[in-house]
């Protein structure tokens, strides 16, 4: 098989999880763009048939639709449709995320509906569809994490900016990165293949402030561009890693090693 084949993902069925997101659009066009026939799905459904609609105006198979991870239905009535409309599922992006908590002070409440939507949520819609992996002996998994699940955070680079982190964040990339391992390990007897991507600040018209100090914290001297999660979503997602499981790639320009 040639290096161009290995890459290709022509006949994979893929969903994207909070496909239509700031990340999640990139991750959704990258695995289109390889030839998947491409899921997009979240609580916006609307959105995320629009977005579908923009890909497969040029020439992608893409569909969207609802999924609400913090209800069992929602998943497992997703699930079915995949599996009836294409008859399987070979690539998972777990890409979803709720974020209920804006800073240290909000309402606990916040808290828990991140663990029921975030936590149990990512694990139960992995298990519903990893049964056509299971069965067939062959699939990928992606949790898209966060150098957040890494690192601490830096509040200086905040100061003066009204712009802050919430600590179920960092709680809930991080318990992603190990339950990676878990999954991994789980379900690699089964010829699945679980791995986790970590990457860095997005570049979204933040502050000014913060993007400067941002850009000083890596060694490429700048935030990420949607682009860059591109080539590692497909790598993970394809045969170029058929060997790869159990890990985290980063994707951050440098601000961990830094």
């Amino acid at each position: 098989m040639g290096v161009y084949e290995l890459f290709s993902l022509d006949g994979k069925v893929a969903l994207v999880t909070g496909g239509a997101g700031l990340y999640g659009k990139f991750i959704s066009e990258a695995l289109a763009e390889a030839g998947a026939i491409v899921y997009i799905a979240s609580r916006d459904e609307e959105k995320c048939k629009t977005f579908a609609s923009l890909l497969s105006q040029r020439g992608y198979t893409v569909f969207g639709g609802k999924l609400d991870q913090g209800d069992e239905k929602s998943v497992i009535d997703l699930y079915n449709r995949i599996i009836n409309e294409q008859g399987k599922v070979d690539i998972l992006v777990n890409n979803a995320l709720l974020k209920a908590m804006k800073s240290y002070n909000d309402p606990i409440e916040g808290f828990k509906l991140s663990m029921e939507v975030n936590a149990a949520g990512t694990f139960f819609i992995t298990r519903v569809f990893s049964q056509s992996m299971i069965e067939r002996r062959s699939g990928s998994i992606i949790n898209i994490a966060s150098i957040h699940g890494i690192v601490g955070p830096d509040f200086t680079l905040y100061e003066g900016t009204e712009m802050d982190v919430s600590p179920e964040y960092f709680f809930h990339k991080s318990g992603l990165i190990n339950l990676t391992r878990y999954l991994a390990s789980n379900l690699g007897p089964y010829n699945i293949r679980v791995n986790a991507i970590s990457p860095g600040g997005l570049f979204a018209d933040q502050n000014p402030i913060f993007v400067e100090r941002y850009n000083k914290r890596t060694f490429l001297g700048r935030m990420a561009k949607g682009e860059d999660i591109k080539g590692a979503v497909v790598f993970l997602a394809s045969d170029a890693s058929l060997y790869v499981t159990g890990a985290n790639i980063v994707v951050d320009g440098g601000y961990t090693a830094k």
